[in-house]
């Protein structure tokens, strides 16, 4: 979308993370935030009770969707409709800002036009949603001056997740939350500088910044401070590599910490592709599933072994300083990725961290004031700071889009991929846990937070454990067309009738040997979030 790239294209905030303390009504939306982003919830239910209105979008009644005033409990992979219903009662309010609209987007009428077209009674039946409720939560969101979304995995994480953050962006226009201050969109990024290594390029078809590939100047400009040509063609996905087969055109990969066996969909793959590479290089800091499978593995320095930069949700640049010297041979990432290039005959030599960051200043404008000193002397820059002089962004879009007008881009509902039918009859919804963080690579070393959960639970509703005469605390199998695993049942009314839950932290019970690689054509990320599968409690 032309006005609102830089912040969703990167998925970045527009606002910053203690503005939500200060809003009127925040939506809340595939998030479960008092346990993937503890310290974003504290704020949020600061917020709520200074007086702010809660509004949670989840299929599930989280710790959140408990505090919330309004819980729309969806049925999966239904947001699009749920939201086009909201904007469609917005309308028939009279609550659109007008204004905004006029002065700052385009493309409305087409937007007008397909909302109107909308039966809110079938916008129930697709949702599984209330339609007073939906109304209650339209008029909070719309009518209050400063309110602000937030999403996170369980919007992005579905064949149409492209176009699910795109109807999030035409809410926020068409109500004018969006130019200012404790009020805006707000991803909530799923790792640790997961921001940053965007901002980097770690992306397959942009250069650092988000500038385009496609564009001969910027090229040029690459070019001349590398001394190479900048290839003009796209890289690959990450699907695209993990799940190109075991005699694929990909015949090596390096693999710098990150866990694909256990956090990539369909593992069946995943390791079918690895274990067929007539060549894989792992670099991490641990022996990991996927370390177990390389040819060779690179020790990589932690978190505190070494110095640098990282950049969270809030676009903001922060400096970290190194602690203890690298234990044994253990390097960091910067140390192994310029003596493998220099092996492989290009001399990347850098005398400190601080010259990386005036190279990085030098090249991409949003990062253009974030020198190395600046940042040692600060508790960090939120971009874009396009010089020395400039004090950083709280948040975007105070006067203008930074590609000119919010475009408006009007969706459609779209199925899930796999629905369920009658021989998969439930809908599997993965997640996180608060004691674990993703593959458990680290978490689940700690003898303190493997005391507080050390076993892979499945929430099944009461109504489908009776019908499988499913038990509390029963070993059972959980079953997609690509695969089995066993966990435990958690029986639980916090999760609806027709759906399970469960996480992907354990090895011992892979959820994603279950799950889909059916991927968004646009940002190809993987349908983690919905897919086809059947319970049966274990025997003996």
């Amino acid at each position: 979308m032309a006005g609102l790239a830089t912040a969703f294209g990167s998925g970045a905030m527009t606002n910053s993370i203690n503005e939500l303390e200060d809003v009127d009504v925040v939506i809340v939306s595939g998030s479960n935030t008092t346990e993937a982003h503890p310290q974003i919830a504290r704020r949020i239910l600061a917020a709520v009770d200074r007086g702010a209105k809660l509004i949670v979008i989840d299929p599930r009644r989280t710790a959140l969707a408990q505090e919330a005033h309004v819980h729309l409990a969806l049925r999966p992979g239904t947001d699009i409709a749920l939201l086009n219903g909201m904007m469609r009662i917005i309308l028939d309010e009279g609550l659109a800002d007008d204004h905004f609209i006029e002065m700052r987007t385009e493309n409305f009428i087409a937007l007008r036009d397909q909302l109107f077209k909308i039966d809110l009674d079938e916008i129930a039946a697709i949702t599984g949603v209330d339609r007073q409720l939906m109304h209650t939560a339209a008029c909070l969101y719309a009518r209050a001056y400063k309110s602000t979304f937030c999403y996170c995995l369980g919007i992005t994480q579905h064949i149409c997740g492209t176009n699910n953050v795109q109807t999030i962006a035409n809410m926020a226009m068409l109500t004018g939350n969006v130019e200012k201050e404790n009020a805006g969109v707000d991803p909530l990024r799923g790792q640790n500088n997961v921001q940053g290594a965007c901002d980097m390029a770690a992306l397959p078809a942009c250069l650092p910044g988000y500038q385009s590939l496609a564009d001969m100047q910027i090229r040029q400009k690459f070019k001349q401070c590398w001394g190479v040509d900048v290839p003009l063609t796209p890289g690959r996905t990450v699907l695209d590599m993990t799940h190109s087969g075991h005699n694929g055109t990909l015949r090596g990969m390096f693999v710098m910490g990150e866990n694909p066996i256990l956090s990539d969909p369909d593992q069946t793959k995943v390791q079918a592709t690895l274990e067929g590479l007539d060549f894989l290089a792992v670099s991490d800091i641990f022996l990991t599933e996927t370390a177990q499978l390389a040819h060779v593995v690179f020790p990589a320095a932690s978190f505190a072994e070494k110095s640098g930069t990282v950049t969270n949700s809030e676009r903001r640049v922060q400096y970290m300083h190194q602690v203890i010297e690298p234990i044994g041979e253990c390097k960091p990432d910067s140390t192994i990725i310029a003596e493998l290039a220099e092996r492989m005959g290009y001399e990347m030599y850098y005398e400190s961290m601080a010259e990386v960051m005036e190279e990085i200043a030098l090249l991409i404008p949003i990062y253009g004031g974030m020198h190395h000193d600046r940042l040692r002397s600060s508790w960090g820059l939120q971009w874009p700071c396009p010089n020395r002089d400039h004090p950083g962004t709280p948040f975007l879009h105070k006067h203008y889009f930074s590609g000119g007008k919010g475009h408006f881009t009007p969706a459609q509902h779209q199925e899930p991929f796999e629905p369920p039918g009658d021989a998969f009859p439930l809908t599997l919804i993965t997640g996180r846990i608060y004691h674990h963080y993703h593959t458990g690579t680290m978490t689940r070393r700690c003898a303190s937070l493997n005391r507080e959960s050390d076993k892979a639970l499945l929430q099944i509703n009461p109504v489908d454990a009776t019908t499988s005469a499913i038990r509390n605390g029963d070993l059972v199998e959980l079953t997609s067309r690509r695969g089995t695993i066993r966990l435990w049942a958690q029986i639980s009314e916090d999760i609806r009738p027709g759906q399970v839950y469960t996480t992907f932290h354990f090895s011992e019970a892979p959820v994603n040997l279950l799950t889909t690689g059916a991927a968004d054509p646009i940002a190809k990320c993987p349908e983690f979030k919905v897919c086809a599968v059947k319970v049966a409690r274990v025997e003996s």
